[in-house]
């Protein structure tokens, strides 16, 4: 029986460009137990390119663990919930090839994007300040990888 798990993905940038980074929680649907949690930063981009990258990262994750599972991805952005369900056009050429990914993670799985207020975005939202901070303090920290 395939496991279902909800992935929690986020990103952000401090100025829009600016230093990026994201951040992504794999739970199991069933107990919300954290398996595996990741964050990266990505350099200087947008608060949108670092939100697709969190969401991606999220599908590896969630797949690695499980190739057959059922994924929902929860995350705070309309933007990238809506493109990613098909019913927002993607105008940007850098999150079209994004999205173009995304789906090619996806493709023949059962995945489904889910908008979920900030409130409930905090693990993936305080990984993504975790790294941007220690960034600030000097740390050459470049990834955080977690696996429970």
């Amino acid at each position: 029986m395939a496991a279902k798990f909800i992935i929690e993905a986020d990103g952000g940038s401090r100025g829009n460009p600016g230093p990026a980074a994201y951040g992504t929680v794999v739970r199991r649907a069933d107990t919300g137990e954290v398996l595996v949690e990741k964050a990266g930063y990505l350099g200087e981009t947008t608060n949108n390119v670092a939100e697709y990258t969190g969401l991606l990262e999220g599908l590896a994750l969630a797949f690695e663990l499980d190739a057959d599972a059922e994924v929902e991805a929860r995350l705070d952005s309309k933007l990238v919930v809506e493109q990613m369900s098909g019913r927002w056009k993607i105008k940007n050429d850098a999150l079209r090839k994004l999205a173009i990914e995304g789906q090619g993670i996806a493709r023949g799985k059962s995945v489904t994007y889910t908008w979920v207020p900030r409130e409930q975005n905090k693990a993936a939202d305080a990984l993504v300040n975790e790294l941007l901070d220690s960034r600030g303090s000097g740390s050459d920290e470049l990834e955080i990888l977690r696996r429970f």
